[in-house]
């Protein structure tokens, strides 16, 4: 479908105009169906995408589709697929705040915003794999069942979503909740939330009908 693939473009866009990608960095898929995904190339700016670049792919990874070779990333976007069937959209980048707290080995997992606790509640550090292996994935699959966003050690962040903006305002979501954590940290201190202002904002979540997991629910 070319709305799949210029969109994915359009979504390389905006994480690069952000800043949340450098060069190649980055990569992006979005599922058709249990069978057929699409996936940005490997080597190739995400500002610079044109919808003939994005290529389609079977569940093992194999080109249906395309003249440029998938990301090198594309295992952990198909295990990700595999072990959530209500995943539609992946989002991986390198957002500079949030991947600071992932290169220095901290979890952004303090409740300090309204925002974050509907849209993302905590999000956790994946153990570091090294990239385009079986080993993120591996990393990665612990924590599948009860998060969408996930900061990787000394690499990235990631973003799951149930279509590709979810996946994208997921991912703007996680920077600025990292940029306001820093700062906070900055001038002295997180003051977390009440516990029963977020039992409220759950709450609120499940009145918005929110899709996706949430690790606050349980």
């Amino acid at each position: 479908m070319n709305e799949i693939r210029e969109y994915i473009c359009e979504i390389g866009r905006r994480i690069y105009a952000n800043g949340f990608v450098a060069a190649n960095d980055g990569n992006i898929s979005v599922k058709e169906s249990d069978d057929v995904f699409y996936t940005t190339p490997t080597g190739v700016s995400k500002g610079y995408m044109t919808p003939d670049m994005i290529i389609k792919v079977d569940c093992n990874g194999k080109t249906l589709e395309g003249r440029l070779r998938p990301s090198s990333e594309i295992k952990m976007h198909l295990r990700i697929y595999k072990e959530r069937p209500d995943a539609a959209a992946v989002v991986h980048a390198h957002p500079p705040t949030a991947t600071g707290f992932a290169v220095a080995g901290i979890p952004l997992d303090k409740l300090t915003m309204p925002e974050a606790v509907i849209f993302l509640g905590t999000v956790p550090l994946v153990p570091y794999g090294t990239p385009s292996t079986e080993e993120i994935p591996d990393a990665l699959s612990p924590f599948l069942q009860r998060y969408d966003a996930f900061l990787l050690a000394n690499h990235g962040a990631l973003t799951i979503g149930s279509d590709l903006t979810s996946a994208y305002f997921k991912m703007e979501t996680l920077e600025h909740y990292a940029k306001v954590s820093l700062t906070a940290r900055q001038l002295g201190e997180e003051r977390e939330l009440a516990e029963e202002e977020i039992a409220k904002l759950i709450e609120v979540r499940k009145a918005f009908n929110v899709p996706g997991k949430n690790p606050l629910i349980h």
